[in-house]
């Protein structure tokens, strides 16, 4: 780390908001139905989109000058200007009201709502929770607390890895392939310039991950689905999830359910079944 991290001037940002407009598309419907791996069809004005097309509107757009190395914007703005070299998506918790649908001009408006530090057992790391209210004319469609944690690169020796849990068994399953293409896809459908999900040199020599890094939000969207799938297409009133560990390109991974008395438990998980996000839904 090559900054002390000042947390008092970093809870100076919060509070602030802020506030961006986009239009879902008939292509941009099509483009993530396919990515996450659902029939694609031809969306006409008024189909509905995925339950989490929000994630792929009204992103951020920098100047290639105004990029870091990993491909993030430079620090500050919007966002605290936390000076530790790796930011990626802890968690969150989301609040369906109404679907998205082609067609629809929505406003995303944002706040900082906390900016806390805890040691872990890799250092320090630095969470920023957003919350965001997505609205469309019609109303309130999704509410949003975006958890973001920021943490050094560490450098202390590896120590040896713990013996793996018996992975759960689910009462819903489907998997698929992490593919390169598919972190791609859905890097570009979300503006996302951040290195680990598609360039592997970066990854490996300067991050030290083994390979490239599915997206936390990829991995939500994929359980959000799978769980209004299993309730006849209705999105979950809250969903609530938090990564657990990395989940890496060129093996299968799997997307699982079991049902409870209040909703689902829901987690994805890599080829050896051990849960890399777990998720919880209630409608």
């Amino acid at each position: 780390m090559t900054e002390k991290l000042d947390l008092d001037h970093l809870r100076q940002w919060i509070g602030r908001t802020s506030e961006a407009r986009d239009i879902v598309t008939a292509q941009l419907v099509k483009g993530l139905r396919a990515t996450l791996f659902q029939e694609i069809g031809e969306p006409k004005p008024g189909d509905a989109a995925p339950w989490t097309a929000h994630w792929c509107l009204a992103q951020p757009v920098f100047p290639m000058s105004q990029l870091s190395q990993d491909g993030h914007p430079t620090r500050g703005g919007f966002l605290p200007p936390v000076p530790l070299p790796r930011r990626m998506w802890a968690g969150g918790e989301l609040e369906f009201f109404a679907p998205l649908r082609v067609g629809d001009e929505m406003t995303r408006t944002s706040r900082i709502a906390d900016v806390t530090m805890k040691t872990g057992s890799t250092g320090v790391l630095c969470f920023v929770s957003v919350d965001h209210l997505i609205t469309t004319p019609r109303g309130a469609a999704v509410r949003e607390r975006q958890d973001i944690v920021y943490r050094d690169i560490s450098t202390a020796p590896s120590s040896a890895p713990a013996k793996p849990a018996v992975p759960p068994v689910a009462q819903h399953r489907e998997s698929h392939f992490a593919d390169p293409v598919l972190l791609f896809r859905y890097s570009a459908l979300t503006f996302n310039g951040h290195r680990i999900h598609y360039d592997r040199d970066y990854v490996t020599k300067v991050e030290g991950y083994p390979g490239l890094v599915f997206h936390g939000p990829l991995q939500a969207a994929f359980i959000v689905e799978l769980a209004a799938r299993l309730h006849d297409g209705t999105a979950p009133k809250k969903f609530s999830y938090r990564g657990l560990q990395p989940l890496f390109e060129g093996s299968e991974f799997s997307i699982n359910a079991n049902d409870t008395k209040a909703g689902m438990d829901l987690w994805t998980a890599n080829s050896a079944g051990q849960p890399t996000m777990k998720g919880n839904a209630v409608w």
